[in-house]
């Protein structure tokens, strides 16, 4: 775990309800739960003031860390796709997402792409990306005052079901990532058990769930989250949440009276 996803994830999941602030003593005594030296501590978050991630103030001799408003917004818009899923019944509409970037902007077409997928977007083909949730408006907002990248957007029906599923099929690597739903399941699901008992606590119950968070964070940028008719028979994902959130749940007390306790005696 890279020591700056370990600042975001602890404003995240457990600073933000406690002041979302915190001192650098503190902040350098929890990162020492993962090995991460003060020096790099310090590396880090002076790093990430400059980028516009964090705001410092003194009080005393101490300095004190909050999240930026942007990167507020950033983690809840994370928060939003790791925690939530699609519900109802699909309406059968494909929203679709025509781009056009000139070729001299290849890292914004890359950042453009990454946006896309973080949405739950896939592509048809280089340049037409589609989801069965309507987050056009999202993408939209995400670039509109970045006019080098030209959207239309669109709203179309396949010829039925069995089209849906071969565009599936065509626009995310649904095998791929359901081998690794399925990995992940093997390695929390028999947790549970330990998780249930409260066998973990102090370091270890904060340092488990930060991993079970490292670990599952980066599925919803790969799961579309589409409706059940749309998934491979066997599909492990619903169910790789149902664990994700759970294990998540029942590491939060013993992990929040570990970092409370740390943040007292800092």
């Amino acid at each position: 775990m890279k020591a700056r996803s370990l600042v975001f994830d602890l404003f995240g999941d457990y600073l933000r309800y406690r002041g979302g602030e915190v001192r650098l003593r503190a902040l350098i005594a929890l990162m020492e739960c993962f090995d991460v030296p003060e020096a790099t501590v310090r590396v880090t978050a002076t790093r990430m003031r400059k980028e516009g991630w964090l705001d410092s103030r003194r009080e005393g001799r101490e300095t004190v860390y909050a999240l930026t408003d942007t990167a507020w917004e950033l983690l809840d818009e994370g928060r939003a796709r790791i925690f939530q899923r699609a519900r109802g019944p699909w309406d059968g509409q494909w929203h679709m997402i025509v781009y056009s970037v000139p070729e001299t902007e290849r890292t914004l077409r890359e950042q453009l792409r990454k946006k896309l997928a973080w949405f739950g977007f896939g592509p048809l083909s280089s340049a037409i990306w589609l989801s069965p949730h309507d987050r056009t408006d999202q993408v939209l907002h995400t670039f509109a005052d970045t006019p080098a990248v030209q959207l239309d957007t669109f709203r179309s029906r396949s010829k039925g079901l069995e089209a849906d599923r071969d565009i599936a099929g065509r626009a995310w690597e649904l095998e791929k990532l359901n081998r690794d739903y399925a990995e992940l399941l093997e390695i929390y699901r028999p947790r549970l058990t330990e998780y249930r008992a409260g066998a973990l606590h102090g370091p270890a119950a904060l340092t488990e769930r930060m991993q079970l968070i490292h670990d599952y964070r980066l599925f919803p940028f790969r799961d579309p989250d589409l409706p059940p008719e749309l998934l491979p028979t066997g599909w492990h994902g619903r169910l790789a949440h149902d664990v994700f959130l759970e294990a998540h749940g029942l590491l939060r007390h013993p992990a929040e009276t570990y970092i409370d306790e740390l943040i007292s005696r800092a």
